[in-house]
């Protein structure tokens, strides 16, 4: 079960390192090297957190699953931080993003 909440952690900082990409985009000088600091360091978290959970879970679930977290939370986060358009079919497809990584989740048990 550790890996598995080790897994969510890393998908979460994924989704930290995405949405500091976005207010580096909106800022400029000094306070866009700071969200580009903070993209390395939720990066390299992110990253070791995933290697940590592929040493018990298969790593083609992992993957699918870390991957899919990150892209729900920075849509979620575009839609509202950075104030993207909240269309029926992204949350149509978003969601079944969402289903399909509990399904991995529970075939994988």
């Amino acid at each position: 079960m550790i890996n598995w909440i080790l897994l969510i952690i890393a998908g979460l900082f994924e989704v930290a390192f995405a949405a500091c990409l976005g207010k580096a985009k909106e800022s400029a000088g000094n306070e866009a090297a700071w969200w580009y600091l903070g993209f390395l360091v939720c990066l390299a978290i992110s990253m070791f957190l995933l290697v940590k959970a592929t040493q018990a879970l298969p790593i083609g679930t992992a993957y699918a699953v870390w991957t899919g977290i990150g892209a729900v939370g920075t849509v979620l986060v575009g839609i509202f931080v950075f104030h993207e358009p909240a269309t029926f079919w992204r949350l149509f497809f978003i969601s079944t993003l969402i289903a399909s990584i509990i399904g991995l989740k529970v075939v994988s048990s």
